[in-house]
């Protein structure tokens, strides 16, 4: 089968996620189409990391639809990726990481060998393809994950909190490989609690607050002048847990 083009634009509609008797995610509409990077933001508990998942396909919604518009008769996640906060390695080496994920997507071993080889030299992570990759520290052990990733060519890479752990010179190295990976030509979609890191990478910016989107905007507006109330709040550093706002009543629901 031949792979399409591009699988996007990829369309959430009317997107919820219920779990516990709670609405966690609530009445989400929006479309990524390719070229930019857009990074997520908002403070702990509003949907990040479950956005990321419902649309990479770990979770399914309770309600709407996550449609891969441009996917046509092709599996979606053939085409796609995501790095984890945490990422799992294999007890195995750091080539053998990259290997085994491509090994799962068919590749045959001489190809293997290259894509390999050149994830890992693009990561700086060469010199470390024999070690095994539980012994690596956390800033290479998520390079490595970047590098997995990388290795498969995706048209779009989630990331969720990909540099939350780390220190400011594995953080620089991480978002040097998230930008040469953007470069190639893949879409980034991505979360973080930094806004330091989303005004360095951010094309766009999406504000989540209690599960709901509250905007969405090019990441220069977004960080001098945000529409949304609590969006100017977060901005401003102010603590948000507590604060429905004005455009963020939640409806009555049995059981919330």
């Amino acid at each position: 089968m031949t792979p399409p083009t591009t699988i996007l634009p990829l369309a959430l509609e009317e997107v919820s996620f219920e779990a516990g008797g709670k609405r966690l995610i609530k009445d989400m509409n929006c479309t990524f189409d390719g070229g930019m990077r857009t990074v997520i933001v908002g403070p702990n508990g509003a949907g990040k990391s479950l956005f990321l998942r419902l649309c990479h396909g770990l979770l399914e919604p309770t309600n709407g639809n996550v449609r891969w518009q441009g996917a046509g008769n092709s599996d979606p996640r053939r085409h796609q990726a995501m790095v984890f906060q945490r990422p799992v390695m294999l007890r195995r080496s750091v080539a053998a990481n990259v290997d085994y994920a491509l090994k799962l997507r068919g590749i045959q071993k001489a190809e293997r060998v290259r894509l390999t080889d050149e994830s890992l030299g693009r990561a700086g992570l060469g010199r470390l393809r024999n070690h095994p990759a539980r012994v690596l520290s956390f800033g290479e052990q998520q390079k490595l994950a970047l590098a997995r990733a990388w290795a498969l060519r995706p048209q779009v890479l989630f990331l969720d909190e990909p540099t939350a752990s780390l220190d400011p010179a594995a953080t620089h190295s991480v978002e040097e490989i998230i930008q040469a990976i953007h470069e190639q030509g893949t879409r980034i979609i991505m979360t973080t609690h930094d806004l330091g890191q989303a005004k360095r990478i951010a094309d766009e910016v999406i504000f989540l607050h209690r599960g709901r989107m509250l905007e969405r905007a090019p990441a220069e507006k977004f960080f001098t002048e945000p529409e949304n109330d609590l969006a100017q709040a977060f901005v401003r550093g102010e603590l948000l847990w507590w604060r429905l706002g004005k455009d963020n009543v939640t409806p009555q629901i049995p059981n919330e």
